[in-house]
């Protein structure tokens, strides 16, 4: 059973108390579950996926390291490339108010059909307490999640842990080579690296 962990968000104008965060999940362990508002205002349960493989991306489309992926088109390429073969892909903004990054649900809105990103969904996450939950360090940061629930890849989207656009062409997306070494029902050769970008951007 995937462990509950409730991320606070307003429904009907009443806040729902988040539970006390569990340690960062470590890989072949079972993730915690975490519910948050998308850029629609709609709540996300990731318990609501058991059974489908999910990706969490890290965002924060001021930083460099972001742009580098999403102005080439690579971060949106990989999106697609995994919601193609059913894929679920969760993009998290765990920027806080004031800092940089954060977003609103319509500048989230703004940004994703500008980027023309293709996440199954973006979520807000202001009080940091899923990107917390998670470990996530940097933007971008990337974990994958097969359909047990068990955590099989964190770390960043490649292997050129740089803001250059030019190294794209020739790195190994981390990413897709997970997810078709699991298609092909392989286990995942790489499962962790280092994550690459700017610090994630939580509230004091």
């Amino acid at each position: 059973m995937i462990h509950r962990m409730l991320v606070g968000v307003a429904i009907a104008g009443a806040a729902i108390a988040a539970s006390p965060l569990m340690a960062e999940p470590e890989l072949a362990a079972t993730v915690p579950n975490f519910r948050a508002l998308d850029m629609h205002g709609k709540v996300v349960d990731l318990a609501a996926y058991r059974g489908k493989t999910v990706v969490l991306e890290w965002n924060n489309p001021g930083c460099p390291f972001v742009k580098k992926h999403y102005g080439t088109g690579n971060m949106q390429k990989t999106q697609a490339a995994a919601t193609a073969q059913g894929v679920v892909w969760l993009t998290i903004n765990s920027g806080a108010p004031g800092q940089q990054g954060h977003m609103t649900g319509p500048e989230a809105r703004k940004f994703v059909a500008a980027e023309k990103a293709r996440p199954t969904a973006y979520l807000l996450d202001p009080r940091g307490l899923v990107g917390k939950g998670y470990g996530a360090k940097t933007t971008p940061h990337l974990y994958i999640i097969d359909g047990r629930g068990r955590l099989v890849y964190k770390g960043g989207i490649d292997d050129r842990p740089t803001a250059d656009v030019a190294d794209i062409a020739g790195a190994r997306n981390h990413v897709l080579a997970a997810l078709a070494e699991m298609r092909a029902g392989k286990p995942v050769s790489v499962p962790e690296t280092r994550p690459y970008g700017c610090s994630v951007k939580y509230a004091s």
